[in-house]
C-alpha cells in the first residue's frame, strides 16, 4: 500500500475556491504567441517576479479570469495531451526518438468527482503519482501515467485493494477506471521532471488560464527568452499542438511594442506618439479572432511585441504619460497607421489601398528634412529579363518586358500607377501598394525591393506625365488646351511646352523618368521607406526634436482626429 498511498508531503497544490478577477475587455488584449503552423507542442513557463500560478480559464468575451486552484512551483510546462518524451533533462517532445524518459498519457481516474479543487487535491496528495484534472467542468483525480491502455487498466484493477480519506476523516474503497489522452486536453508538468501536477481538458468549450502570481507585485513571467507581463492562455480546440496567447493589460502590451516598433531612446514625445497609435491599433484588430480567438499577433504581421525585455524608463514613461490615450474619428477608433519614412509626402489611404479614411490625408512633410535618417535615399536596378521574370512569377500574364513607366502619381507627387509593356504591346498596370510591393523579388540571388511610395523610373523607355509646376501632374497632353493673350484656344500638341510657375516660367517636365528606353532595363530612385500612409516615424522624432508635442505630431500626421482616454 505504502508504494500508492503518502501522505500530504510535497504538497504542490493550495486550495482556493473559484475566484474572478474582472477586467474589462477593453483594457485587455489577447496577443498571439505562437499558433497556427507555429503552434507549440510544449510551453513553459518560469516565475521572474512573483511565486506560483493560479490555475483556470479566461473568459473569452469579458476577459474576466477565473481561478480554480494556486499552484506554488516556479518552473511549469504545459504540452499537448498524449505521450510526452523528455529530452535533455528539460526538452519535451512528441517524438520518441534520443528520448531519456516518458510521461504516458494513460492514467487511472477515480469515479468520483470533486465540488472544489481542495477536496480534489486532499486526494490527489495521496497517491505518489497522484494529481488534479479539471475535466468538462469537474473536478476529478487521476493516478500515474501509462504508454498504453491495457496498463492503465491492468493499474486500475490492482489500485481496487487500496483505499483513500477525504477531506473530512471519511474512508473510500479505491474504484477508477483507465482514461486515454484528449486531443484537447492540456497536460501540466514540473518542468524537466516526469512528474504531472494538473490536466486540463473541456472538449475546447473552455481553454487553460495561468495567471502568474506577483504576490504584492506585478507578475514578470518568463517564456522563450523573454519576459512578460499577464498571464497565458493555452488553446487546443482541435487536437494538434497548443496555441500560446498572452493574456495582458493593454498598457503593458503596449509598453512590449513601443521599443521595438521605435528606438526606446528617441524623444518622449515621440514615443507617446507612437504609444498612442500602437494602443489604439491594437484596440481595432479583430483579423485573427475568427482563426485563433485572440486579438493581435506579435509579428510585423500586426505590430512587434516581445514583452517587457527592451523596454527603457524612457519607453515606459511614454506609456504611462499616455495611460489609455486613444484616437477616434467619428466616435469610433482611428486606424492609426504608421511607418518608417514617407521621404517628403504622406498619402492618401485609398491611394495605396482602397479604403478612404478623412483622417488619413496625404500631405507634404517638411519634418524629415530635419532628421538624419539611415538609408533615406534608395536606388535599385532591374535588367528587363529580371521583370519579365519577375511578373510572371507572380502569375502576372506578360512577354518579355521592354518598357516601364509611373502613368499616374498622386497630388503630393506619389506613385499611384506603373505600366508595364512587353514587346507585343500588351501592358500590365498595377496601383496603389503594389506599386511598390511588385518589385520585391528574391529571385535573382539578392533581395531587391522597392522602399517607399516615392519614387523615379529612369530608363523605362517612355514618358510618365508631366509636372504642371504647381505640385500636380497629369499623364499626358490629352485634353489640354492654351489660351492665348487674345482669347484664341488651342489644344496642346507635342513639341517645346512652357509653364509658368512662381519660380518663372520653364519647360513642361516629364515626372517620371526619361523618355528614352534603357536597352538594358531600368533605375529606380526614392526616398523613403514604407507604405506612406498615416505618420512617418522619423517624421514624429524630428518633430519632438523641434519642440512639438505628441498631440501636435499626432494632429499633423492624421487629419481631424479626436484623442480620449479609455478605461
Amino acid at each position: 500500500m505504502y508504494k500508492f498511498f503518502r501522505t500530504f508531503l510535497l504538497c504542490s497544490f493550495l486550495a482556493v475556491t473559484l475566484t474572478v478577477y474582472a477586467h474589462a475587455a477593453e483594457d485587455t488584449l489577447k496577443v498571439g504567441l505562437y499558433y497556427g503552423n507555429n503552434a507549440l507542442f510544449s510551453a513553459n513557463l518560469q516565475n521572474e517576479q512573483g511565486s506560483g500560478y493560479h490555475l483556470g480559464w479566461f473568459d473569452e468575451s469579458t476577459r474576466a479570469f477565473t481561478s480554480l486552484g494556486r499552484l506554488s512551483n516556479e518552473k511549469i510546462s504545459m504540452t499537448a495531451d498524449g505521450a510526452i518524451y523528455i529530452k535533455g533533462g528539460t526538452y519535451y517532445s512528441a517524438a520518441q526518438a534520443g528520448a531519456e524518459a516518458v510521461i504516458g498519457g494513460y492514467h487511472v481516474q477515480l469515479k468520483e468527482t470533486f465540488a472544489t479543487f481542495d477536496e480534489a487535491s486532499h486526494v490527489a496528495n495521496q497517491f505518489a503519482s497522484g494529481f488534479v484534472a479539471y475535466v468538462n467542468n469537474q473536478f476529478r483525480v487521476r493516478v500515474n501515467n501509462f504508454l498504453t491502455k491495457e496498463e492503465a487498466e491492468i493499474a486500475a484493477a490492482t489500485y481496487a485493494t487500496y483505499t483513500w480519506y477525504d477531506l473530512w476523516g471519511g474512508v473510500h474503497s479505491f474504484s477508477g477506471t483507465a482514461v486515454s489522452p484528449s486531443v484537447t486536453g492540456v497536460t501540466m508538468t514540473l518542468t524537466g521532471s516526469d512528474r504531472i501536477l494538473f490536466e486540463f481538458d473541456c472538449s475546447g468549450a473552455k481553454s487553460l488560464g495561468i495567471q502568474p502570481d506577483g504576490g504584492s507585485g506585478k507578475a514578470v513571467t518568463w517564456f522563450k527568452g523573454y519576459k512578460w507581463h499577464g498571464g497565458f492562455e493555452y488553446r487546443r480546440v482541435t487536437g494538434g499542438n497548443i496555441n500560446v496567447i498572452n493574456v495582458v493589460n493593454i498598457d503593458d502590451y503596449v509598453k512590449g511594442v513601443l521599443p521595438y516598433e521605435m528606438s526606446p531612446s528617441w524623444p518622449l514625445e515621440a514615443l507617446k506618439a507612437q504609444a498612442v497609435c500602437a494602443r489604439t491599433y491594437a484596440l481595432l484588430q479583430t483579423k485573427h479572432y475568427k482563426s485563433y480567438q485572440f486579438d493581435v499577433c506579435n509579428t510585423t504581421d500586426c505590430q512587434v511585441y516581445y514583452g517587457t525585455n527592451k523596454a527603457s524608463s524612457l519607453s515606459n514613461q511614454a506609456v504611462d504619460e499616455t495611460q489609455g490615450m486613444v484616437a477616434t474619428y467619428g466616435g469610433a477608433y482611428a486606424e492609426l497607421y504608421y511607418y518608417s519614412s514617407n521621404g517628403g509626402a504622406s498619402e492618401n489611404s485609398e491611394n495605396v489601398w482602397t479604403k478612404a479614411l478623412p483622417y488619413l490625408v496625404g500631405k507634404i512633410d517638411p519634418y524629415e528634412n530635419a532628421a538624419d535618417i539611415p538609408g533615406y535615399s534608395y536606388t535599385v536596378s532591374y535588367t528587363y529579363d529580371q521583370l519579365t521574370k519577375m511578373l510572371q512569377n507572380k502569375g502576372y500574364s506578360i512577354g518579355q518586358v521592354c518598357s516601364v513607366a509611373i502613368t499616374r502619381t498622386t497630388a503630393v507627387g506619389n506613385v499611384q500607377e506603373i505600366t508595364f509593356t512587353d514587346t507585343a504591346g500588351k501592358t500590365v498596370k498595377v496601383t496603389g501598394e503594389t506599386c511598390r510591393t511588385i518589385f520585391y523579388t528574391t529571385l535573382f540571388g539578392e533581395t531587391k525591393s522597392v522602399k517607399s511610395m516615392r519614387f523615379t523610373i529612369n530608363g523605362g523607355g517612355s514618358s510618365n506625365g508631366y509636372y504642371l509646376g504647381n505640385g500636380g501632374s497629369v499623364q499626358d497632353l490629352q485634353g489640354l488646351y492654351t489660351i492665348t493673350g487674345s482669347g484664341t484656344v488651342g489644344q496642346i500638341t507635342d513639341g517645346q511646352l512652357y509653364v509658368a510657375s512662381a519660380s518663372g516660367t520653364g519647360p513642361l517636365a516629364s515626372s517620371g523618368g526619361s523618355t528614352t528606353a534603357d536597352p538594358n532595363g531600368i533605375t529606380i530612385t526614392g526616398t523613403g521607406s514604407g507604405h506612406n500612409v498615416g505618420m512617418s516615424q522619423y517624421g514624429a522624432k524630428a518633430m519632438a526634436e523641434l519642440g512639438f508635442s505628441y498631440t501636435d505630431i499626432l494632429s499633423f500626421y492624421f487629419t481631424g482626429i479626436t484623442l480620449e482616454r479609455i478605461g
